[in-house]
């Protein structure tokens, strides 16, 4: 099997692939699967179902053992495509606290945090090319 990145590749039922295609994607692609749902009040507003998870913005978690739970998102590691939230820690046996770490696709974007305009360009832009 080939180690490089294949831009030709399009999918595939076999689950190695999958794996593979992700774990050797380049940053500029891995930072496409950094979306996540956005709640209904949101796709309604910005005319879109998913967004890329940015530092600041508000979310749910969806999935796990602190399904429910609302925080803001302080850090997002995009080459290990994994997204640390303020609040959400989990204790250690020496007592210590350790960050989570959760993948987009188990949050749901409740606040998008409004200080790129580059960001809400890129949205209006789609949604003209969707009419």
């Amino acid at each position: 099997m080939k180690q490089e990145f294949s831009t030709k590749w399009v999918s595939s039922k076999q689950p190695r692939r999958q794996r593979k295609y992700r774990h050797n994607a380049p940053l500029h692609v891995r930072s496409r699967f950094l979306n996540a749902h956005l709640s209904k009040g949101l796709r309604e507003k910005y005319k879109t179902r998913s967004l890329r998870v940015r530092t600041g913005d508000e979310v749910e978690i969806m999935r796990g053992s602190f399904a429910g739970k609302k925080a803001k998102i302080t850090s997002v590691d995009v080459k290990r495509t994994r997204v640390v939230l303020e609040g959400i820690t989990r204790g250690k046996k020496d007592g210590s606290k350790v960050n989570v770490f959760f993948d987009p696709s188990n949050l749901t974007i409740f606040t998008v945090n409004s200080d790129d305009r580059k960001r809400f360009a890129m949205s209006e832009e789609k949604t003209k090319e969707k009419k």
